[in-house]
């Protein structure tokens, strides 16, 4: 297990991290989530003594990690970490070897991840002759090449294209079903909630939300109400005690409201104020998380 413990590294005057902590169990895939600037690659780099802390420190099943550790991590940086002239091919093998795998075993590696994500034919082109999208499959082929016990994932699914998010995200989870922890950064809240286990949210350095991704769901404060039909174009929601709208358009409202509000109440409101097709009273989605965790 991945264990953070109270992370802090500043820049000068920037205050990167400031006492962050979390854990990456293993076979859970964890969200971490935060606005541009919040700490999240500073984390990330800091697990591979990449970045200098000022203080805290980062384990793996108790015992600080050092580089005998990291060598069972593989690493997808946000920023390319790849040889431009290099074939895709070799380049794969090349990164597996050096993490302790025979060069025929490497080379077969390449060749299958190569294949799973669509690009085998472009396994002797340079890097840098290669699209945005098929640098980033690369990218993650090389820290898929060994059977790691970790994997960290900056922003893997930025610039791809439906098909190969789809194909990213099963093989995500095969590794974490596999055994691996899997900690992976992302801006597609949609795309995070349906693949994580667990949350973390980091803003100005400080985790202010994590743990369990419906656990965390469940303790929120606040419940999401949509109500559909005639009766949402009508401003009956304005006698529910700090009902806040969150969207509004045409046949179609959604509110944030007090955990303890009263569903029943409120639906009988909003039949009062005209026809409702439909009524949803749930807790907040992960977008409603990080919004909430943000403002606060």
């Amino acid at each position: 297990m991945l264990t953070c413990e109270g992370l802090t590294r500043r820049f000068g005057d920037v205050v990167a991290l400031e006492g962050a902590s979390l854990t990456v169990e293993p076979g859970r895939m964890v969200g971490f989530l935060g606005p541009n600037g919040s700490g999240k690659t500073t984390a990330m780099r800091s697990i591979f003594g990449l970045v200098r802390l000022d203080a805290g420190r980062v384990l793996w099943d108790g015992r600080p990690v050092d580089g005998s550790v990291t060598r069972r991590f593989g690493y997808m940086p946000e920023s390319r970490g790849l040889y431009p002239r290099m074939p895709a091919g070799e380049q794969v093998a090349y990164f597996a070897t050096l993490h302790g795998v025979d060069r025929a075993e490497a080379r077969r590696r390449a060749n299958h991840w190569l294949a799973r994500f669509g690009i085998e034919e472009r396994a002797g082109s340079k890097v840098e002759t290669l699209s945005h999208g098929n640098q980033q499959r690369v990218q993650l082929a090389v820290a898929l090449a060994f059977e790691s016990d970790l994997l960290v994932l900056d922003e893997p699914f930025a610039g791809l294209d439906p098909l190969a998010v789809q194909v990213m995200g099963e093989v995500v989870r095969e590794e974490a079903a596999r055994g691996a922890g899997v900690l992976f950064s992302s801006h597609q809240l949609d795309l995070v909630e349906g693949l994580c286990d667990d949350v973390v949210i980091i803003h100005h350095g400080r985790v202010v939300v994590a743990g369990p991704l419906e656990a965390v769901r469940a303790a929120s404060p606040h419940r999401y109400i949509e109500v559909t039909g005639e009766a949402a174009d009508g401003a009956w929601y304005r006698g529910i005690p700090g009902a806040e709208v969150v969207e509004e358009r045409r046949r179609a409202v959604r509110l944030r409201v007090d955990a303890q509000a009263d569903p029943g109440a409120i639906l009988a409101l909003a039949r009062g104020a005209g026809q409702v097709d439909g009524f949803r009273f749930e807790p907040p989605s992960l977008s409603d998380l990080f919004v909430e965790a943000v403002r606060r």
